[in-house]
């Protein structure tokens, strides 16, 4: 009953997206065309003409939809990337559209239309159906979260095997009810039938599975073996695929492979790469440097006037040196010498390098104060962005001394130096900078670090200027 639901659930939404593509059409026409064309007006086509291309256009962008992952049935996924696969699929539906317009000019048959068919109104297609698309998906997510929350639309799945693994989906499944997921209960040799854990019941061990199956009516099969139990995974999805019943492996080793995974095909070997880092590629560290030398040029310029004033105003209030540059750690483990104006007053090199700054330090001046809190003393760091050791965006580089202690006592924390070090960054922008966690700092990068886009970048940038860092003092 709930797969024909969702069935219908599917059949439903693309109706809903073709009618959405009809009136974002509509308008298009309207704006660029409608609202100016008077009775007998010469230079356009008839309205039947416009509107023929329909039957083209609707089942057209809809197999686009498709073909980006548009009507997955993913309930954990992000506004952000659903908005970029609607963008992705509106671009392709341009080029195509225009590519169309264009080649067909010469024919004989469709010349005399395509000639006349206004490109401003495609354009205006393209912009508005983005918009309107985003719009509805948000709505009907709006609409199901609320559903779900209620406890309505539920998939019901069952997890096999109790891990580290298990007990991060039933934290992330408590934490989201909108998600939908009911889990019926865990399977595990070393829990005890009838008991709970985390919640969720027990109900029973590995070799109960096939009469579980039987005796239920399942969405989905969630195997979560511990990693010392890898053993029974083949037999355990032998059974789980003989079910019918759709099986998903979450690994017990999540620490060590990324949240998005690179995987090789050698040759039918799958190979899963420890880390992905997307800007190791050529074409993406080309476009974020661009991005860099653009945006520092731009932001020196504009924010050149406060500059001024800050120096002329820590000259005048303090003795020392107006730029304070201290080395850090950035990319491929290299230190370089960090700008920023001085905020504090002038210290014994011991006293600097082993200290972080607190709320309320007393090193702080009264102009360093003021500079701090509005993030005016982090701006000549935009010469360190032109010059190539930092970028505006990216994890924040910490003083040598400090690498030393954490990359003993964190796992992973080595692995930010595989990009440049930013400005600003995905943990700065969410509250953990000087004097917070470390272990959420470094999650927060590696999140960063293994998903970057230019569209998180943007993000990223938008977040600082309209929210500034979190515990800056």
């Amino acid at each position: 009953m709930i797969k024909n639901n969702q069935t219908k659930f599917n059949y439903l939404h693309i109706l809903l997206d073709a009618l959405v593509i009809c009136i974002s059409y509509a308008a298009a026409w309207y704006l660029m065309i409608g609202r100016n064309r008077g009775p007998g007006a010469p230079g356009t086509l008839p309205v039947h003409v416009y509107f023929m291309a329909l039957i083209v256009i609707v089942p057209a962008y809809l197999i686009l939809y498709a073909t980006f992952d548009l009507y997955t049935p993913k309930r954990t996924r992000s506004r952000r990337s659903e908005f970029a696969n609607i963008c992705k699929a509106n671009i392709f539906g341009l080029m195509i559209f225009t590519f169309i317009l264009f080649a067909g000019r010469n024919r004989p048959i469709t010349g005399p239309y395509l000639v006349n068919f206004s490109t401003r109104m495609i354009v205006a297609f393209f912009g508005i159906n983005i918009v309107f698309e985003a719009i509805f998906r948000n709505v009907l997510r709006s609409v199901l979260y609320r559903i779900r929350s209620g406890g309505f639309n539920q998939k019901h799945i069952l997890l096999v095997g109790y891990s580290e693994a298990a007990r991060g989906f039933i934290e992330r499944v408590r934490q989201n009810p909108e998600w939908g997921y009911h889990i019926l209960g865990i399977l595990d040799d070393d829990l005890k039938k009838g008991s709970k854990t985390e919640g969720v019941d027990v109900l029973g061990e590995l070799t109960e599975l096939r009469g579980i199956l039987a005796a239920n009516d399942l969405d989905e099969i969630a195997v979560t073996l511990p990693i010392n139990k890898y053993e029974y995974l083949k037999p355990v999805v032998n059974i789980c695929e003989k079910s019918g019943v759709h099986t998903k492996f979450i690994p017990d080793y999540q620490n060590v492979i990324p949240t998005t995974p690179y995987i090789e095909d050698m040759e039918g070997l799958p190979i899963i790469n420890i880390r992905h880092v997307p800007l190791t590629e050529p074409v993406n560290a080309f476009v974020k440097r661009a991005m860099d030398i653009a945006g520092s040029l731009l932001a020196i310029v504009i924010f050149s006037p406060v500059m001024l004033v800050t120096a002329i105003a820590i000259r005048a209030t303090s003795p020392g040196p107006i730029i304070y540059a201290q080395e850090r750690v950035g990319l491929h483990n290299r230190t370089f010498r960090m700008y920023k104006f001085r905020s504090m007053y002038v210290q014994q090199p011991e006293e600097e390098r082993t200290r972080w700054t607190t709320k309320g330090d007393p090193r702080v001046t009264s102009v360093g104060h003021i500079i701090r809190h509005t993030n005016i003393d982090e701006m000549p760091q935009f010469f360190n962005v032109l010059m190539g050791s930092m970028s505006l965006v990216g994890p924040r580089p910490e003083r040598p001394q400090f690498v030393e202690k954490f990359k003993e006592e964190i796992p992973r924390y080595m692995i930010k130096h595989q990009v440049r070090p930013g400005i600003t960054g995905w943990a700065q922008v969410n509250g953990y900078r000087g004097d917070t966690s470390i272990q959420k700092r470094i999650e927060h990068d590696l999140y960063y670090i293994e998903n970057w886009t230019i569209g998180l970048d943007i993000k990223i940038l938008f977040m600082t200027i309209f929210k500034g860092f979190k515990n800056a003092y």
